[in-house]
């Protein structure tokens, strides 16, 4: 068990990055940016929102140590909680999330203009002026329990749109966010019904997995290739891939009692086939699922009480997309 006899252990299967090279960046503590000088989007590729998520911080250190350049437009990475990540422990690997507070939960302009104070308030507040410049951002992030790697936009349309443009990976889910805060894609600068600046985030598959790393730099490669900001490659022939599916969130489950319990292991991605399935039991109430064909997006098996245990989801048509 882990430390906190509340979790069981995860190995570690990806390399801790030595992200010493990186701290310092060239226009903020741990964020680099690179103008290409051409006319162009900016892309930032966010990494380290949670410090025990390092997938992302592999890979952005990566291409960072190889030079990777724009094209056109403007590419910055943030490393973002650094002070978490520095608590990283593969003993105990889940004891890293965070300082204070959850930095993806903190993305409101009345809470980052208010008087309260965290480590990752004061995060957000020096990343805040650099995020109200970007025009399409991807945050990367893992997960503890094992799941389909999927893309979330948020409730924007232009956002789940350009999820499914990328094609990878290859379900795309549309929320609403956590009732305990606004995350990074959920900022106003995302998020502006009249604007045109779009924000997604990867769920690359299960942390310290070499999959997981892989999906992740898959799905920020065709970002860059979708904005323009490294080349395609040349045509070759067609890979077989599974065509996106687009979900909405219909119903997010919080736990209301400590005895929240599945009725049997659900992964992330499971489709129930049937309304009316029992899925879960707190306490004395069944949860059950609400419409046929329900998508189990990102289940927590163990799930304390006022904690997301599981978000619903219905698959849209594709009459509801936008063409490509």
């Amino acid at each position: 068990m882990a430390g906190h006899g509340f979790l069981p252990h995860f190995p570690v299967l990806l390399p801790v990055p030595d992200l010493r090279p990186w701290q310092a960046g060239n226009l903020l503590p741990g964020v680099w940016s690179f103008d290409s000088g051409r006319p162009g989007p900016h892309v930032a590729l966010s990494c380290l929102v949670h410090g025990n998520e390092f997938a992302g911080a592999l890979l952005l250190a990566r291409w960072l140590s190889q030079g990777l350049r724009p094209q056109r437009g403007r590419l910055t990475f943030i490393f973002a909680n650094l002070a978490a990540f520095a608590r990283f422990n593969p003993a105990d690997p889940t004891l890293s999330r965070f300082v204070d507070e959850d930095l993806n939960r903190v993305w409101c302009d009345r809470v980052l203009d208010g008087p309260r104070d965290s480590l990752e308030l004061r995060r957000a507040r020096a990343l805040r002026p650099l995020i109200a410049t970007v025009d399409v951002l991807l945050d990367l992030h893992s997960m503890l329990w094992p799941s389909d790697p999927l893309i979330i936009t948020g409730a924007m349309a232009r956002a789940r749109d350009l999820g499914a443009r990328l094609g990878v990976p290859p379900l795309v889910v549309a929320d609403q966010g956590h009732g305990t805060g606004r995350r990074l894609i959920d900022h106003a600068t995302f998020t502006a019904p009249e604007g045109h600046r779009r924000a997604i985030l990867v769920e690359g598959g299960q942390h310290w997995e070499p999959e997981t790393l892989a999906t992740l730099e898959a799905c920020a490669t065709a970002l860059l290739r979708e904005t323009g900001l490294i080349e395609a490659p040349p045509p070759a022939a067609p890979v077989p891939r599974p065509a996106p599916s687009v979900a909405e969130v219909t119903r997010t489950v919080i736990a209301g009692t400590h005895g929240f319990s599945f009725v049997r292991p659900f992964r992330g991605g499971t489709v129930i086939r049937a309304r009316n399935t029992l899925l879960a039991l707190d306490g004395e109430a069944e949860i059950r699922t609400p419409h046929d064909d329900c998508l189990l997006v990102m289940p927590s098996p163990r799930t304390m009480r006022g904690h997301t245990a599981v978000r619903l989801a219905r698959f849209l048509r594709p009459e509801d997309l936008a063409p490509p």
